[in-house]
């Protein structure tokens, strides 16, 4: 017959003192861990998102915040920081020699004008999270949104343009309009972004085109060279020849001027004349006679006048001679 038989264990001292240290470790990374999944610290730059299983709960600012352990979880959203989103070419490393990455990014940038040719495209989107809460839970990653609606903004203004536009003179207008079309877009779709500007860092024709591409814009160059040139030459040459035109028309009005000026005076010294004849005849043909013949007196050479009949000649040339004489005696007196 079988007999009960009874089992006593003793557990030693020593295992008694281990396991109770155990049970004091793990208790004590128990209530580490819920400590360190209580509180957590946010940012001056950012603020905290409280989600309690899935959903919103607050909105906590910057410095020690607390919550519910294992229930709780933060997003922490940089509301202060301007952030940036870069297509065609990523920053590898920033710095004083700051590094970019092209290969792999091209079909970002590769793009259609308007024209239907080829630009190789590359922009920065600068922009602020304004709300966090729009950011979060109004559209399922914004970070991928934003992406997208950026790129399909720029090639929607690219392709209403020339590629002499994109590339040169219309370039600040294609970020503004880029912006502008961007923000629009962010608004509608309440992603609680702020787009501050858009950058073209680079704008280039595809390596394939551009050396066609650069001897094009020399052709373009030289031509605008020479259209300068020529109008540097018209604006030295015409307004001369206008100036000298203009002097000779003057010259010419007042030639004109003068000879009306000198024909009127004629014709009203005539006219004098006439009312004086009319009312003494002879006497004013013995004046006028007196003045022509004191007129050509002077100016005839050897003179020698005489009677009707030719006699008593008068000594006039010798008084002239004599008269000649003493003028050039007193003359050389004088000196």
């Amino acid at each position: 017959m079988a007999q009960d038989q009874n089992f006593d264990f003793n557990v030693p001292p020593q295992f008694e003192k281990i396991s109770k240290n155990i049970r004091l470790i793990i208790g004590g990374l128990i209530v580490a861990l819920l400590g360190f999944s209580t509180f957590f610290t946010v940012d001056p730059e950012e603020v905290g998102v409280v989600v309690r299983l899935g959903k919103f709960v607050e909105t906590v600012e910057p410095g020690l915040n607390y919550k519910l352990p294992l229930i709780d979880q933060v997003e922490l959203v940089p509301v202060e920081r301007q952030l940036k989103q870069e297509f065609g070419y990523r920053t590898v490393q920033a710095g004083v020699q700051t590094r970019y990455q092209k290969a792999g990014y091209e079909d970002e940038s590769l793009m259609l004008t308007g024209d239907l040719n080829l630009a190789d495209v590359e922009w920065v989107v600068q922009y602020r999270i304004n709300d966090p809460y729009s950011y979060l839970f109004k559209v399922r990653n914004a970070e991928s949104t934003l992406s997208d609606i950026s790129e399909a903004a720029m090639r929607q203004i690219v392709g209403d343009r020339t590629v002499n536009e994109v590339l040169t003179v219309g370039r600040a207008e294609v970020s503004i309009q880029v912006q502008q079309l961007i923000q629009s877009l962010v608004t509608e779709y309440e992603m609680g972004i702020t787009i501050e500007q858009v950058v073209l860092q680079d704008i280039n024709p595809p390596n394939p085109v551009k050396p066609s591409f650069n001897a094009v814009n020399e052709a373009q160059q030289q031509r605008e060279t020479l259209i300068n040139q020529a109008r540097a030459d018209y604006n030295r040459v015409i307004p001369r020849a206008r100036g000298e035109a203009q002097e000779t028309i003057q010259r010419a009005e007042g030639y004109a001027s003068e000879r009306v000026n000198t024909a009127e005076g004629e014709v009203s010294r005539f006219n004098d004349l006439y009312s004086e004849y009319i009312k003494a005849p002879e006497v004013t043909k013995r004046r006028i006679f007196l003045e022509t013949m004191e007129d050509i007196i002077p100016k005839m050479g050897k003179k020698i006048i005489t009677d009707q009949n030719g006699n008593n000649v008068l000594p006039l040339l010798q008084l002239q001679l004599d008269g000649a004489r003493s003028s050039t005696n007193q003359n050389d007196g004088g000196n």
